[in-house]
């Protein structure tokens, strides 16, 4: 069993966006419908494909860290200032599955830094994309929406 959507959306991935400067609704939901394809909202936490809600690829992780975290010091203080003060130096890619913020963040990262307009939060074909350009390459757009379908937009329509 997995987060409930909503709220992963309200006390994870807000104020996680809000950290780093990004007051987005759309970018909220592209993040959670992210977290939905790639571990059902965490019901998977580790696979062959990465680690944590958004199974972020070790490689993935190092490049982010060393091309582009690299560039920019007072962001990558920023993102450090999330990662746990000992474990992160033993084990940084374990951060990625025991830490929400930290994984957000770096999700949120691995969209940033392909440049890419994010689309409205009704637009999940558009969304879609985004996750395959940034985590799925391969993965095909039904997989995201029939992920959104299954894991978000039920559980966003609660009252």
């Amino acid at each position: 069993m997995g987060i409930a959507a909503r709220e992963l959306s309200l006390y994870v991935i807000r104020p996680t966006l809000r950290y780093l400067g990004q007051n987005n609704p759309d970018a909220e939901a592209l993040l959670l419908g992210i977290a939905a394809s790639q571990s059902s909202l965490g019901s998977a936490l580790h696979d062959r494909r990465g680690h944590g809600l958004y199974c972020i690829r070790e490689a993935s992780h190092a490049a982010l860290w060393d091309r582009y975290l690299a560039q920019d010091p007072d962001l990558a203080s920023l993102i450090r200032g999330l990662a746990s003060q000992h474990a992160f130096l033993c084990s940084p890619h374990l951060e990625l599955t025991v830490n929400l913020r930290y994984a957000t963040a770096i999700a949120w990262l691995l969209i940033e830094q392909q440049q890419v307009i994010i689309p409205a939060a009704d637009d999940l074909l558009g969304m879609a994309r985004i996750w395959r350009q940034a985590f799925e390459p391969q993965g095909r757009l039904r997989d995201f929406t029939h992920a959104w379908n299954n894991f978000v937009s039920p559980l966003n329509h609660v009252a």
